[in-house]
């Protein structure tokens, strides 16, 4: 069964009051939303109440999916939007009113990096570089590390990570893009500093 026809029928059992597909539900999209919560929580325990958060909001506002995009893309639009209250609420974020949303002024711009193609591929797969670039993909401001997350390991398209984030395509481009050279900066001493102990 393709996702499109797992999805509607998913919807058709929950709007009909199935608790088993609410259970179906949880089982097939839990994993992922997981994974978006823990890499912008940085907290297993605040992660577990946005993926609980999630679920809860979706199926009481199981009426207002239109189905216009996926229903697992709509999931990561609101467990971003759950992350992301989670995070103001832990450190407040004053925003002017008249300051629109697309603006990326406030990202950061990197300055500096290594050119990573000149590094030994197994450099590249070690759990300790794994570990670093874990860390590297946590210190990336929410913003950038929704996008990348959503982009580079969820494997959402440019489309779906718009969608979900309520972006325009061009500017889930724009934060992929400084999220890529972010993290290329943040790991360029590192990497420099194992190709010359390789040396």
């Amino acid at each position: 069964m393709s996702e499109i026809n797992q999805d509607r029928e998913l919807l058709e059992r929950i709007r009909a009051g199935d608790i088993s597909a609410c259970d179906d539900c949880v089982r097939i999209h839990s994993h992922g939303i997981y994974r978006l919560a823990l890499r912008l929580m940085r907290d297993p325990a605040d992660a577990e109440d946005v993926v609980q958060e999630t679920f809860l909001s979706a199926f009481k506002g199981i009426d207002r999916f239109d189905g216009r995009s996926g229903l697992s893309t709509w999931l990561y639009r609101i467990a971003f939007n759950a992350a992301m209250m989670r995070l103001r609420r832990r450190r407040p974020e004053f925003v002017p009113v008249d300051r629109a949303d697309e603006q990326e002024e406030d990202l950061p711009i990197p300055e500096a990096m290594v050119d990573w193609c000149l590094l030994p591929e197994q450099e590249l797969v070690r759990s300790e570089a794994r570990e670093e670039m874990e860390r590297a993909i946590g210190e990336l401001p929410p913003k950038l590390r929704a996008v990348f997350v959503m982009r580079e390991l969820e494997e959402l398209s440019t489309e779906e990570t718009a969608q979900a984030l309520g972006l325009s395509e061009q500017a889930v481009k724009t934060r992929l893009h400084r999220a890529r050279l972010l993290l290329r900066e943040r790991l360029s001493s590192y990497f420099a500093a194992g190709a010359s102990t390789n040396r």
